[in-house]
Order: C-alpha cells, then sequence, then structure tokens
C-alpha cells in the first residue's frame, strides 16, 4: 500500500489517497512512484507531476520502525500541509513571521527555540503552559481561568 498527496494551488496538499500496491509496479515488478503518478493521473484527472507519494509512518523525519533509511519527505502529509519541493519535505503551515523551517526534522521552530520545561508542578496542575508571543519573540507563560 501506498500514500500519495494531491497538490494544488501554492503547494498544498488537497488531499491524500492510497493505492494498492499493484497499482505502482514498474515493468520489472518493483514499486515505483512514477507508474503510481501515472496511474492516479489516469485516475483522477490530476497531473502527474501534483501527486507526491508520501509514507504513513514518517513524522518529524524519523520513520516509526526506527530504520530511517525509510523515512521519506519529512512527515505524512495531511491536508493543508505544504509540499516544499525544493525540500523534498510536507510540513505544517509556517505558524509564526519570524519561525525558521528545520528541514531535517520538517518542523517549524522559534528563533530562540522550544519553548522551556521549566513548569513546577503547581503550574502544571493548573494547566499552566508556555505560548509564543510574536510581539515580543518570546515565549509566556500562560495559565487558563479557573472554570
Amino acid at each position: 500500500m501506498a500514500h500519495f498527496a494531491k497538490i494544488g494551488m501554492n503547494s498544498k496538499v488537497i488531499t491524500v489517497v492510497t493505492l494498492g500496491n499493484g497499482d505502482m509496479l514498474n515493468a520489472e515488478g518493483v514499486e515505483d512512484e512514477r507508474v503510481g503518478q501515472q496511474y492516479l493521473e489516469r485516475h483522477n484527472n490530476w497531473p502527474a507531476q501534483m501527486w507526491i507519494q508520501t509514507s504513513y509512518n514518517t513524522t518529524r523525519g524519523t520513520h516509526s520502525s526506527g530504520d530511517n533509511s525509510k523515512a521519506l519527505r519529512g512527515n505524512y502529509a495531511g491536508i493543508g500541509h505544504i509540499w516544499d519541493e525544493e525540500n523534498n519535505i510536507f510540513h505544517s503551515k509556517k505558524p509564526y513571521a519570524s519561525w525558521v523551517l528545520n528541514t531535517t526534522t520538517a518542523t517549524w521552530h522559534s528563533p530562540i527555540g522550544d519553548e522551556p520545561d521549566d513548569l513546577t508542578d503547581e503550574e502544571k496542575a493548573a494547566n499552566t503552559r508556555y505560548e509564543w508571543n510574536e510581539g515580543t519573540g518570546a515565549w509566556d507563560k500562560y495559565t487558563p481561568p479557573a472554570s
């Protein structure tokens, strides 16, 4: 079984479909992305080059089996994700203007690094969390009001 993302305007993923293994075998009986793309073009009236294979088992540049040689294109493509042809990865939409893309993990990071991990037990019990403040370029603590 193989999964393919249908790419639309602005390189956004429109949908993801599943193909049976037989739908993408080449003349030698080997899985071939181009064969899958041609099959999808014939059966969906969408250009072959706008179908990109994605791996259900790949997240943050890592394959779930532990064998990262099997990791494919950063992340499993989801509707609304972006196909980054230059880096050959799928990633989510950029969350903030200042954030930068790590092309190894296909994830966005703040310009000052990941959120702090220093909440006290009391803060955790109160559901306190860090939220990115684009205006100040810093992580702010936020505690939701008690209900």
